[in-house]
């Protein structure tokens, strides 16, 4: 096996296509059918790449390296997410700022600018890793969303939606992050659940008896809830409509609660039941206050404030059947506030904080972050000195948190600007039917789901570092203005822009033209989901520019990042293209799985329980790497647990096989063509079985990448190239050293013929030794990136020769179990084998003789039964024997060579010795079969020696060059 460095080569082959700038030559060659439009999801450089990130690349290197193959141009151009929480959240720490407040303090100015600083803290980790693993993209004119052509796009992005009438200010219960005092999107909020302990509580909320309007009553209403904090928001108790309730006496005080819950609310106590109550008779009851802070406080719709109401959300699944109301702080809430007229108590900031009328609470975090239940517990602890709990319980369950900060969230009634996306949501769904997903379930699965369940868009954002919304009202009439452009706005205010960032944008302001007021941006700045969504305009600077390349280029073909991104990028791009193009955003997509560390845990720095990307290719090479993971289940949206030792069987089973098949072909390499190969003049059976093995292959990966199925276009490599190895290669190993010059050249030919489609098929993916062996071969181009596809010549393609042929290994194989239950090796020839197959009666002469020089006997003999069974006849003759030891010796004479290092072309001096007349004469035939030389009769103690024991005695051989 020759020794070779993979690493070592890939080093070079990466010196090479700099040098030679080949990815540019791919751009610039004629490409004979047009464009081929592809979108990158720009990642943010706020840490180093991990092999999440490097299957994203992957999967953006395959695609249109194959694509470019095929006669595409396919420009690959590296975005940069520059905005939004993941940048401000690092200053806020570097800067040891610990609120909004501290930003303002600080300044925008200074802190948008200290986020700038900060965008490419690692984009040079990133272009090493990226160059390393053999992905070819454009790094030096790349996009960036903090760019002013790039947020000028995104300014006619929105101004389009708006004069679509898409775009609205609203008052909704949404999720908000108390810490970054922002709201947060859909999207955003189901990427940071996490499973925590909570403490759920059954207050009790005593009834005003109506005789005696105000006068004390011993009847309470219990009612359960998670979110202990939000009871001192309480206006309203929801009862279901259709729940039948109890009164129950327990310990001289009776209880309201539904009846189908009173067993597991009431287990193991004595209790009477006094009456059973029909929710009516509940309704617009009257109950006490738990905390008295509003009670007195001017609200509106006060005669509805602590009132028992019916609501269609209240089941008896958890709980009592009594849901306490807070419509500051739940969906469900707000929307039956609204239906009954409601108080509306809000006694918590955007800052998560208790507001100064909770005086008993004031300015404590309702969920902080390092302890999320201990305010819980604190108005729990008030409550029980008050006697006004009844049961306390800690249990487990999936709440979200901030994606980017990790703090728990809030849910909160605040405004909002919103994209609806509900009015266009069934074109939404009906252009969704037209893009192809990979792996398929996706499309009607979690993504098709999302597309159903999708809400309106808040795209507002109460932060300092993104693209500002582009909107001014006037501070007198309320009349409002959208810009969609700098020019517009430019012209308008009289001032130059040469940045849209919040720190300056919001320093321009104009007078109202239909007042004498004066017009000011709005504080918000855009979700930066909207950023990414806009990409496909963005990234041109359209319409300002590229517009007839942008307009005959859309949708993109193709598209892939994780698939987490189903409710994020792919949902957004979507959103946004049918909003402004009533159009899918792109064709194809490929979701990919995560990369899980060895142990099935997610992968982490600090644990330091995964390798690091440099260090795996600095071992085993990029190729490896990239075969491992297109091969794995992780490009078709599954989990991958990454295991560095199957990184090590690619080169192994793959890498290596591949290149001792290479090596072989070198040693005989002649100036051989291939560009008139016809299989009509190959005679060899074998030549033509590993040709039509070969077209087949062809087929199959050219069918996987036009159907973005990578497995289909990488699994089926490792397979051709061990039949390629252990079973063409191996049993034409005697054509190569052949006098017989017809059947010799047809193998070279045949082989380089191979070696030279097979480097095409492997370039998507092994791009660095496919390149190294397609020079090496003399391949007509420059590079094998710079070939077309493979072409497939179909008509080469004999199933019959593939069908016989696998017959022909199925035997050899069950022959080579049967020699080894017998414990008789394959260098001992034998007589005959029996075969047993259905329907079969006779192999071609040409296959018979395949088979029995595989297994070393001398003849077949066919019998047909139902199941598939062989027989060897294992009597040995003398002469058998003889041949045995024959074969033995030509082994162990063939390894002394190799461990000596010598070539096929190096002629040996053969020593040996032998008392066995019969071994002599061996020997002696010997020297004209394997060896050039002469022998002696004494021991020889050489450099090599092998002593072998054998049926004819005890042999010393020896050698020397």
């Amino acid at each position: 096996m020759a020794q070779v460095s993979f690493p070592e080569i890939e080093k070079k082959i990466l010196d090479f296509w700099q040098k030679n700038k080949i990815f540019q030559k791919t751009l610039d060659q004629k490409s004979s059918q047009g464009d081929f439009v592809f979108y990158d999801g720009p990642p943010f450089a706020t840490g180093t790449p991990h092999y999440g990130h490097l299957v994203g690349s992957l999967m953006k290197d395959m695609v249109p390296r194959y694509w470019t193959m095929q006669g595409y141009h396919v420009e690959r151009k590296w975005g940069w997410d520059c905005h939004g929480l993941p940048i401000e959240n690092i200053v806020e720490e570097e800067l040891d700022l610990k609120s909004k407040k501290d930003i303002q303090d600080l300044g925008i100015d200074k802190f948008n600018q200290t986020c700038q600083s900060k965008v490419l803290l690692y984009a040079e980790e990133w272009r090493k890793v990226i160059e390393r693993m053999g992905r070819w993209v454009d790094m030096d004119n790349d996009y960036k969303t903090m760019d002013l052509d790039y947020m000028e796009s995104i300014w006619w992005v929105f101004k389009q939606l708006w004069d679509k009438d898409l775009i609205y200010q609203g008052y909704k219960s949404m999720h908000i992050c108390p810490r970054c005092e922002t709201t947060l999107s859909q999207s955003e909020v189901t990427q940071g659940y996490q499973d925590v302990k909570d403490i759920s509580v059954i207050a009790k909320f005593e009834l005003i008896d109506e005789s005696t309007q105000g006068g004390q009553a011993s009847t309470f209403v219990l009612a359960w809830t998670t979110t202990p904090w939000t009871l001192i928001g309480n206006v309203a108790l929801a009862i279901g409509e259709k729940i039948n309730y109890v009164k129950i006496k327990f310990e001289d005080k009776n209880y309201i609660l539904a009846k189908a819950n009173l067993e597991s609310i009431f287990e193991n106590k004595k209790y009477e039941i006094v009456d059973e109550i029909k929710a009516r008779d509940l309704e617009n009851k009257k109950y006490k206050p738990l905390f008295d802070y509003y009670q007195n406080k001017d609200l509106k719709n006060k005669d509805n404030l602590y009132t028992i109401q019916t609501a269609d959300f209240v089941t008896v699944e958890d709980g009592t059947g009594v849901v306490h109301i807070a419509p500051a702080f739940g969906e469900d809430d707000m929307k039956l506030g609204e239906e009954k007229d409601l108080p509306f108590i809000q006694h918590v900031g955007l800052d998560g904080r208790f507001t100064n009328e909770v005086k008993d609470f004031k300015n404590l975090e309702v969920k902080p972050k390092n302890n999320p239940t201990s305010t819980d517990k604190k108005v729990i602890e008030y409550l029980e000195k008050k006697n006004l709990v009844f049961k306390v319980e800690e249990f487990e369950h999936s709440y979200p948190h901030c994606w980017r900060c990790d703090s728990p969230l809030l849910n909160y009634a605040t405004s909002s600007w919103f994209v609806n996306v509900t009015k266009i949501k069934d074109d939404i769904l009906k252009q969704a039917e037209n893009i192809h997903w990979v792996p398929e379930h996706i499309k009607d699965g979690r993504f098709g789901k999302w597309l159903e369940g999708a809400r309106d868009w808040s795209i507002s954002r109460q932060r300092f570092w993104g693209s500002v919304m582009p909107i001014w009202i006037c501070d007198k009439c309320g009349e409002k203005k959208v810009f969609g452009s700098i020019q517009e706005l430019e012209k308008i205010s009289g001032a130059k822009i040469k940045d849209l960032h919040k720190h300056t944008v919001d320093q321009i302001e104009f007078k109202c033209d239909k007042c004498d007021g004066q017009m000011k941006r709005i504080d918000d700045v855009l979700d930066c989901w909207f950023e990414s969504g806009s990409m496909p305009y963005a990234q041109m600077h359209y319409p300002f520019e590229n517009k007839e390349n942008f307009e005959n280029n859309f949708p993109a073909e193709f598209i892939a990042e994780g698939v987490d991104q189903t409710r994020c990028w792919f949902y957004y791009l979507n959103v946004l293209s049918v909003a402004l193009e009533n159009s899918h955003a792109f064709k194809n997509v490929i979701a990919n799985g995560i990369v899980l560390a060895e142990d099935g845990k997610k992968m982490s720095k600090r644990l330091k329980n995964y390798p690091e990307p440099m260090d795996v290719f600095d071992q085993f090479g990029a190729d490896a790497v990239r075969y491992y993971l297109a091969t794995s289940p992780v490009v078709k949206a599954d989990d991958l647990c990454f295991n560095s030792k199957d990184v090590e069987e690619v080169v192994k089973k793959v890498l290596l096989i591949l290149w001792n098949v290479f090596s072989f072909y070198q040693m005989y390499a002649e100036n051989t063509s291939v560009a008139n190969l016809d299989i009509n003049n190959i005679n060899n059976i074998l030549d033509r079985w590993i040709l039509a093995k070969m077209e087949l292959l062809k087929k199959e990966i050219t069918q996987g990448y036009n159907n973005y199925d990578l497995n289909q276009a990488t699994r089926p490599i490792q397979n051709f190239i061990n039949d390629l190895s252990t079973w063409y290669l191996r049993r034409s190993r005697d054509r190569f050293k052949s006098d017989n010059q017809k059947d010799k050249n047809d193998a070279l030919v045949t082989l380089k013929y191979v070696l030279i489609n097979l480097c095409k098929l492997m370039a998507p993916v092994m791009p660095f030794v496919s390149d190294f062996i397609y020079q090496e071969l003399k391949g007509e181009q420059e590079s094998v990136h710079l070939e077309k596809w493979a072409t497939l010549c179909e008509d080469w393609i004999d199933n019959k020769i593939i069908d016989q042929m696998e017959i022909v290994r199925e035997i050899a194989s069950l022959g080579l179990e049967q020699r080894a239950s017998v414990g008789m090796g394959v260098r001992q020839p034998l007589a005959k084998i029996i075969v047993k197959f259905p329907n079969l009666k006779e192999l071609p002469t040409e296959l018979e003789e395949i088979l029995l020089d595989e297994l070393n006997i001398k003849a077949i003999e066919y019998h047909t039964q139902a199941e598939k069974e062989v027989e060897l006849d294992t009597q040995l003759t003398p002469e058998l024997k003889r041949e045995g030891v024959k074969r033995e010796l030509v082994r162990q004479i063939n390894n002394l060579r190799k461990n000596a290092g010598l070539t096929i072309k190096d002629t040996i001096t053969l020593y040996y010795q032998s008392d066995n007349l019969e071994m002599k004469e061996i020997i002696n035939d010997l020297l004209s079969d394997v060896v050039a030389g002469k022998s002696v009769e004494e021991k020889v103690k050489s450099l090599q020696e092998k002593e072998l024991k054998t049926d004819l005695g005890e042999v010393w051989v020896g050698i020397v060059k």
